[in-house]
This record gives C-alpha cells, sequence and structure tokens, in this order.
C-alpha cells in the first residue's frame, strides 16, 4: 500500500462556501480538488493508493483571515470526515484546519475534531498572518497537541505581496514559493527549537511540507552558524540542551519535492533518517490533475538505493506509525 500524507483537497461544503460563491476572491486551483470523479480516476492510475486528507495552504490561510474563520473550518474539517467515512477505501484520514484567527477559536474547534472519524491531527502554516509559530499565542495549542499525542502538518506560506528586497512591493517570477516556502519551512523549524518549544513537547510530531524545505541541503551551515553564535555573546547553552542537529532531526518530512528529485530525496534521507520521511506528493497540484506528481514520487523512491523494508516505511510504514493508523486486516 502507499499511503499519501500530503494531497490536497477542498472538500464540496468549503468549496461552496468560500470560492464557488465568490467570497474569497480567490481561484480555487486545479479542479481535482473539488472534483471526486476526476480524483478518484487519477488515483485509480496508482495500485494499492489512498490519501490522508488535508486542504490546500490558500485554505488554510483563509482560516487564519476570514471573519466567518469558525465556520469555514467546520465546513472543512466536517467534509473531509464525511469523505473518510464514505469512501474508507480511498481515504485513511484526514488532517484538520483550526481558525488561528483566535486562539480560542482554534483550541474549540480543535477539541471538536477529536471526535471526528479520521482525526489524525492539524495541518496548519509556517506562520499566522505574519506570526511565528513559536509566539507565545500558541502555547496552548502546542500543549494540547502534546497531550493528544497527535501529528501536526506544516505547510510552507510566503505570500507573494512579501518582497524579495525592500525596494519593491512583491515578490516576482514567482520566487516567493519557489524559494521562499522551502525558506519558510526551514525558518519555522528553527523558531521551534531555538523558542523551546522542541524542549517542552518532545513528542510532538511535525510533517514538514517538501523534505523539510532548506534544511536538510544546509545541515552544515547549520551547525557553523549556531557555533558563531555563541562565539557572538549568544551562548548556545541558553537556548539548546543538545546537539543543534539532533533538534532538527526530531521533524519528518515528506517526498513532495514536485517532480522526480532524487538526488534532493537522497539528501533528505541522509539527514532524517528512513524512520522521518513520509510519502507525500502535493497532488492535485503539477501536471495531469496531480498524476504527474504522484507517479514522479513513486518513480523517485523506486530509484533511490534501499531495501524492500526500507521503501515500504517510506511508503506505508512510517504514516501509519506516525500518524497512529492501525494495519489493515
Amino acid at each position: 500500500m502507499i499511503i499519501d500524507v500530503f494531497p490536497h483537497i477542498l472538500p464540496t461544503p468549503f468549496f461552496e462556501r468560500y470560492y464557488q460563491a465568490g467570497v474569497s476572491g480567490r481561484r480555487p486551483g486545479p479542479k481535482c480538488l473539488y472534483d471526486l470523479d476526476l480524483r478518484f480516476r487519477i488515483m485509480d492510475r496508482f495500485d494499492e493508493y489512498k490519501q490522508v486528507l488535508t486542504v490546500p495552504s490558500s485554505a488554510v490561510d483563509a482560516l487564519n483571515q476570514d471573519p466567518a474563520a469558525k465556520e469555514l473550518a467546520v465546513l472543512a474539517n466536517d467534509g473531509m470526515a464525511e469523505l473518510v467515512v464514505k469512501y474508507p477505501d480511498r481515504f485513511v484520514g484526514f488532517a484538520a484546519s483550526l481558525p488561528f484567527l483566535g486562539t480560542d477559536a482554534a483550541l474549540e474547534e480543535l477539541e471538536r475534531c477529536v471526535g471526528e472519524p479520521g482525526f489524525l491531527g492539524v495541518e496548519f502554516c509556517t506562520s499566522v498572518n505574519g506570526t511565528p509559530m513559536d509566539d507565545p499565542r500558541f502555547e496552548p495549542f502546542y500543549a494540547r497537541m502534546a497531550a493528544l499525542d497527535k501529528a501536526i502538518w506544516a505547510h510552507p506560506s510566503r505570500p507573494a505581496a512579501m518582497a524579495d528586497y525592500p525596494t519593491e512591493s512583491s515578490s516576482k517570477h514567482r520566487l516567493s514559493t519557489t524559494f521562499g516556502w522551502p525558506y519558510e519551512t526551514a525558518v519555522f523549524m528553527s523558531r521551534l527549537i531555538f523558542s523551546g518549544v522542541m524542549d517542552r513537547y518532545p513528542n510532538l510530531r511535525f510533517i514538514t511540507h517538501h523534505a523539510g524545505g532548506m534544511v536538510p541541503h544546509h545541515a552544515a551551515r547549520i551547525v557553523a552558524q549556531t557555533k558563531m553564535r555563541g562565539h557572538e555573546g549568544h551562548p548556545v547553552a541558553e537556548f539548546l540542551k543538545k546537539d543543534i542537529l539532533d533538534y532538527y532531526r526530531m521533524f519528518y518530512g515528506d517526498t513532495a519535492l514536485q517532480g522526480v528529485a532524487k538526488h534532493a530525496l537522497e539528501c533528505a534521507l541522509s539527514f532524517f533518517g528512513v524512520e522521518h520521511i513520509l510519502f507525500g506528493t502535493d497532488m492535485p497540484f503539477g501536471e495531469e490533475d496531480g498524476a504527474a506528481y504522484i507517479r514522479d514520487n513513486v518513480a523517485t523512491v523506486e530509484a533511490l538505493s534501499l531495501d524492500t523494508s526500507e521503501r515500504q516505511k517510506i511508503f506505508e510504514d512510517n504514516a501509519r506509525r506516525v500518524l497512529g493508523l492501525r494495519h489493515a486486516r
């Protein structure tokens, strides 16, 4: 079996309320996001392929900005829970989205989702309206997630309105997503480490999109820059209780590298270890209504120098362990 932990979907009630009604002014994205018949035809091309449902980053951001965020969160989460119940042979569970526009509202929706069928954890973006995720306002959320022992999906977010240079008003050439997203993921991970979140809640399981962003590729630089911080009068011991890279290796990464990317996934595997890489695709984005991303990710994993058991961990076993999924009978 192949379990895709990071595809995206827009449940019909959410889609109709937020996109189709024109409330958002946003484009809904690929048709496969909300057209189940098309989605199933794509999924049928791949044997024993199952999905964990998550909404796309645009929908997560909506819950951080829209005045009707609580209503939208309920529509998204109930919609995904309904799909898990209705199509258990397709969907093994979902990651809830919370209205982080208000922390109390987010915690209320979290408690409501705990009873939803298929609830596996929470998806959020790497910042909320520009607020970093190590801000003290999120501490009750981390404490509750640690108590629940549920996973957290971290989706990068960096709007085009955030310019690449101070002299400009916006990012150009789609660089905010091309390079900005891997950067945002790395900064998100780093802030949780240096703020002590990873020390206070060592059992939290963060699944970072796109294999940990920049982190695996810059491990040596992370070590060097952390040492420089110590030399500049900011003792590392005040912030870290163990080796800096040990903290980064507490995170998990997915395989969603948006194409055949053997070299990049090898780097991520070398850094995180095979136990911390889960199969994820970003479907239905990409070409062929998402089929290309599924095919390319499978091909990338198959091309790695792994034995059968290691490949099995990436395709299925790690997802079952990290998300608490029971094995099929």
